[in-house]
């Protein structure tokens, strides 16, 4: 494998998410983009692809809405030239990482549509099992495409509804009904905002409030970021309208709580640690499976380290439970987002090495147990083990915040078909040997519910046992059942 192959091969074992949601709406007319631009930073951990904004004015024109997005980060994308020209009252931005649909410019969210009942603006978080089917029945009655995203379906889909809704609240929730999988959504028509979130719960959606405006968002630390009040949770299957009047609600595609399935992996690795998320607190869940990990897998050693920034709660965790010290054995270069150069390597550069090093003091002739989120394909985890070896360590034991990965995600976290991920092919044994550890292991899957509380959650990548039926074929390709 040439090394620009190595490089890719590498950054694709960490999981990505697909994307984040920010939408506002100000009662009193002040502009918008500004504040979405500070939420959408506070969500870029989300993706880091492309981004955009779309806002308008809701006592202006029909079909006012000034949309701006491109490839890159939030900071990289946006001026403030640009974000002073996008003047409006109401607005969703979106950040994105690409799990359906190729990583281009046409593909960046928010969607703008202008037809016949006015103007929709729409940031999706989520994926479609269903897109290929119903994309189908709307190119067979004349819809034209211009991505290739299951985002622009839903889009489409509202706005056919619309025409036949009182309200375009109606009309997303009845475009919602046809929907299968996972899908937080923030719509802006001309004079409401609109929240919707699928009736599993998959992603997750809150609603804030600043002043006299109204925020929905996928996790708190954007309401926090902008300087607003957490009002409460978007349930699963509810439908919000913020206008002026306040906020309404539609439960009807609410589901029992039992059959709701959050992702797991919201609480394991893709939200800030700094928000809650249906009432549980991120850095209190990876704490707990730290502790758990503690329990149920001890080993005698020196010194409890976490791999930045997901690990590092899960290790305080372990040290707090075990009374191993807890350290720093890893500085993070700040630096590096999306993508950095990377010139004909030769030798030895590598993602893992520019992104991480390792403090020798730290870590030389102790053992260290080194606590990480997940092991995909194994191949970020035996390059980091190494690198604590080279800087001395006597003895590396790993732990696993999280089950092994056994199947694929359909609901828009980027897990791959089962052939490439490590632990489908490997017994743990195994897998402990081929990333150089002294020992190795995984957090229980009868530990995922109480790290959340008791809330239902999905455990489908770990089980195979999804809350739906999965597809042969979805948006992203043929996968292996």
């Amino acid at each position: 494998m040439d090394s620009r192959k190595m490089e890719k091969h590498t950054e694709a074992d960490k999981l990505r998410e697909e994307c984040g949601v920010f939408g506002m709406y100000d009662f009193d007319g002040n502009d918008v983009a500004s504040t979405i631009y500070y939420g959408l930073f506070a969500l870029q951990h989300r993706g880091q692809e492309s981004c955009g904004i779309a806002v308008s004015k809701t006592s202006g024109p029909p079909k006012n809405i000034n949309a701006y997005k491109g490839m890159g980060l939030v900071n990289e994308v946006f001026t403030q030239e640009n974000l002073e020209k996008m003047q409006g009252d109401i607005g969703v931005g979106h950040v994105r990482y690409s799990t359906a649909g190729a990583s281009t410019r046409e593909n960046a969210q928010p969607l703008v549509l202008n037809y016949v009942k006015g103007t929709l603006a729409l940031a999706h978080n989520g994926n479609l099992i269903n897109a290929n089917e119903l994309r189908e029945e709307l190119e067979y009655t004349g819809a034209i495409f211009q991505t290739t995203i299951d985002s622009e379906v839903i889009a489409y889909y509202i706005a056919r509804e619309r025409l036949a809704s009182k309200t375009v609240e109606e009309a997303v929730r009845r475009a919602a009904g046809k929907l299968k999988g996972a899908f937080s959504l923030v719509v802006a028509s001309p004079r409401k905002l609109v929240g919707a979130r699928d009736p599993f719960g998959f992603k997750p959606l809150c609603i804030g409030k600043r002043d006299n405006a109204y925020i929905i968002a996928s996790e708190t630390c954007a309401l926090e970021t902008v300087g607003a009040r957490f009002v409460r949770d978007v349930q699963p299957g509810e439908v919000v309208t913020v206008t002026p009047e306040g906020i309404s609600s539609d439960t009807n595609l609410c589901l029992p709580r039992e059959r709701e399935a959050r992702c797991i992996f919201e609480y394991i690795y893709f939200a800030r640690p700094d928000s809650q998320i249906d009432g549980v607190s991120v850095y209190a869940s990876r704490m707990q499976a730290g502790r758990f990990l503690a329990i149920d897998s001890p080993i005698e050693a020196d010194l409890v380290v976490g791999v930045p920034e997901s690990g590092n709660a899960a290790a305080l965790g372990y040290s707090l439970q075990s009374g191993i010290p807890y350290g720093t054995a890893f500085v993070k270069n700040s630096y590096v987002g999306r993508t950095f150069i990377k010139p004909g390597q030769s030798s030895r550069e590598s993602s893992v090495r520019v992104k991480l090093n390792v403090l020798k003091e730290a870590v030389k002739d102790k053992r260290i147990i080194m606590i990480d989120d997940s092991i995909v394909r194994g191949t970020t985890s035996d390059r980091i083990v190494q690198m604590l070896r080279d800087a001395g360590a006597a003895e590396v034991h790993v732990r696993i915040s999280s089950p092994p990965f056994l199947h694929p995600c359909y609901f828009g976290t980027d897990i791959p078909e089962r052939g490439q991920l490590i632990a489908h092919n490997h017994t743990i044994e195994e897998i402990q040997k081929m990333i150089g550890a002294d020992s190795l292991g995984y957090l229980k899957i009868d530990r995922l519910s109480e790290m959340a509380e008791g809330l239902s959650i999905c455990q489908g990548c770990f089980t195979g046992n999804y809350p739906m039926e999965p597809p042969r074929e979805d948006i992203r390709g043929n996968y292996e059942r």
